[in-house]
């Protein structure tokens, strides 16, 4: 179990994770979501000592992670897949963390069949592509057996195979009581693989909560129904007292009716149906629901910006400020940026 009291962490004025509290627990998959710029990185790196809180605790098992002898037997974890020296062949990467936490040496063979890596144990890691680079990331996770498991993007760079294994992957360590940890921007995998989510935006706790909870919660569900007969099916459910408004296609859509009751009533009056389908956001439209006003980074689609009369799109107005360290006519540097130039210059 990992638990996090009002953990909060500064990078000079710059606020990155504001007092987050939450408990992640064992025998399910609790997926860690939050747009670009929320501070789940460094929430998992505050997890694993690799930085220090500003604020408040986090705790593995009860302890922190510097209290934990042989920590790899605790608490596994995949941060960054292409951390690895590239001289080092997969094997002797593994072996190397093997010896530093008192693991046998038996196991680095283990982890490898595990990974579907065993063919290339003797290659340097150099070579590798980053699929293979994310399947030896997650064998140096599993190496200890550990009862708890960090995973950070764990699907980048991983072929359909690949994805299919690792979400079977992470719903067997789950069902095996352990701890699941996992961040991804991949919603699509995430809707199929985590039991509960845990949100952040600008740092901050959005939601803590089941997946299922979390759509409904943040998304409207509905049920849509078309006759050929719409004027009268629109009669009935006005006469049951059920709103339901034409949408184009024949189509009516009903609010806050089981499809059950909207079937049954259709068949009372004899009325034919050709569609009665409940329908229910994804998970991807409910998180961009919920964090629409936590987004940091704003892309765009395409349209050129339309440039100021006279000025080119890089020429600085008048009113703008020319930062150190940048030539006059470049784009000038903004937020996180400009303040670590300013500190360089």
């Amino acid at each position: 179990m990992i638990e996090l009291v009002g953990l909060t962490k500064y990078y000079g004025d710059k606020l990155a994770v504001d007092h987050l509290t939450f408990t992640v627990r064992p025998g399910i998959v609790t997926g860690f979501l939050g747009p670009n710029g929320a501070g789940k990185s460094t929430t998992m790196r505050m997890m694993l000592d690799l930085d220090n809180p500003t604020s408040g605790t986090v705790r593995i098992d009860g302890k922190h992670y510097r209290q934990l002898q042989d920590p790899l037997t605790y608490i596994g974890a995949l941060l960054e897949a292409k951390a690895v020296h590239g001289g080092r062949s997969a094997a002797n990467h593994l072996l190397c963390l093997a010896q530093s936490n008192g693991i046998a040496r038996s196991r680095v063979a283990e982890v490898l069949d595990m990974v579907g890596l065993s063919t290339v144990a003797k290659k340097r890691s150099k070579g590798f592509s980053l699929g293979m680079a994310q399947r030896l990331g997650i064998a140096a996770a599993l190496l200890g057996d550990p009862q708890v498991l960090l995973f950070d993007e764990p699907v980048n760079g991983l072929d359909p195979e690949g994805i299919h294994w690792i979400r079977n992957l992470m719903k067997n360590l789950a069902a095996q009581g352990r701890t699941v940890f996992v961040s991804s921007h991949l919603m699509s995998e995430m809707a199929l693989t985590a039991d509960h989510l845990v949100v952040i935006g600008q740092g901050r706790l959005m939601a803590d909560t089941s997946m299922k909870d979390f759509i409904h919660q943040n998304s409207r569900s509905y049920v849509r129904m078309r006759s050929p007969e719409q004027q009268r099916l629109l009669d009935v459910l006005h006469t049951a007292g059920i709103n339901a408004v034409a949408v184009g296609n024949g189509s009516l859509e009903i609010d806050g009716v089981p499809a059950d009751r909207l079937g049954e009533l259709a068949a009372e009056h004899r009325l034919a149906l050709h569609e009665l389908s409940p329908q229910q956001a994804s998970l991807e439209e409910a998180f961009m629901q919920l964090t629409a006003e936590s987004v940091e980074y704003h892309a765009h689609d395409g349209d050129p910006v339309p440039a100021q009369a006279g000025l080119s799109p890089h020429t600085r107005t008048p009113a703008e400020p020319q930062s150190a360290g940048a030539a006059p006519g470049e784009p000038q540097p903004t937020g996180w940026g400009a303040d670590w130039q300013r500190k360089r210059s």
